[in-house]
């Protein structure tokens, strides 16, 4: 797994309530590991009529760019129908050290129907599991998947995600409500603990893998924008063999 997967995609911009309202807005967030910062990401959603648009960018800091620099580009695109976003093209570009990956996904009605990936990948060993056709029906993009509708049960659901190498599910169950602060907004938050079950695209046995696997304590805070009726990502804790990863929206509509 990619490091910065989970947090990329935990780290998810707000959309929009109304189409044919044009919209741009601007999240951020900071990443740390325990009480290191290590990383920042900011999203830009841009809306007109019924097609929607989000860039987002992360990019590594402090201690982690002595050891690797780390930086990920990522935009999505798609129609809207009420609230509800439906992408329908995928890309990230995956940068560490010297080394750049770049993924393209296409997708129709919530399936995919084509991954690029530059450079192509090597011959995979015995033990990768293999994404399969099925595993490619009705599946989320990393961002538009942790964007909530407003009249939608934020948890309990099961997110399916592709990321253009890896197919996982995140497994959400409540944990009530919690307060929360992101820069100059104050408000409640909707908990939901995750559980993290990697189906296909990965190597059989991989340590970090079976780490998120097994571990426990994994968190995502929902809040509901004051503007556009949605339910977006203001604060999660994912533990790591590292120590504990937290991404913290420092700029949120509310």
């Amino acid at each position: 797994m990619r490091f910065s997967s989970l947090a990329f995609a935990v780290a998810v911009s707000v959309a929009t309530s109304a189409a044919g309202q044009d919209i741009r807005y601007r999240t951020d967030y900071s990443v740390s590991l325990g009480a290191l910062p290590i990383a920042r990401a900011s999203f830009l959603t841009e809306v007109n009529n019924e097609n929607y648009k989000i860039s987002a960018n992360f990019r590594s800091s402090g201690l982690i760019d002595i050891i690797s620099r780390i930086s990920a580009e990522s935009t999505v695109s798609g129609l809207l129908s009420g609230q509800r976003m439906q992408a329908q093209h995928y890309r990230l570009v995956y940068q560490t050290g010297k080394k750049t990956s770049v993924y393209d996904v296409s997708y129709q009605n919530g399936n995919v129907t084509k991954t690029v990936v530059e450079p192509p990948p090597k011959p995979r060993s015995a033990s990768w599991i293999a994404v399969t056709d099925e595993d490619l029906k009705s599946v989320f993009d990393p961002i538009t998947g942790l964007i909530v509708p407003d009249g939608e049960a934020v948890c309990p659901r099961t997110l399916p995600i592709y990321d253009g190498e890896s197919r996982m599910d995140l497994i959400m169950t409540p944990k009530g409500t919690r307060s929360f602060t992101a820069g100059d907004v104050e408000g409640e938050a909707v908990v939901c603990g995750i559980r993290y079950v990697p189906k296909s695209g990965f190597r059989k046995g991989r340590k970090d893998i079976e780490y998120l696997r097994s571990v426990t304590g994994m968190e995502i805070w929902f809040a509901k924008t004051a503007q556009l009726k949605v339910y977006a990502p203001v604060y999660a804790r994912v533990p790591t063999r590292m120590g504990t990863l937290y991404v913290t929206a420092v700029k949120f509509d509310g």
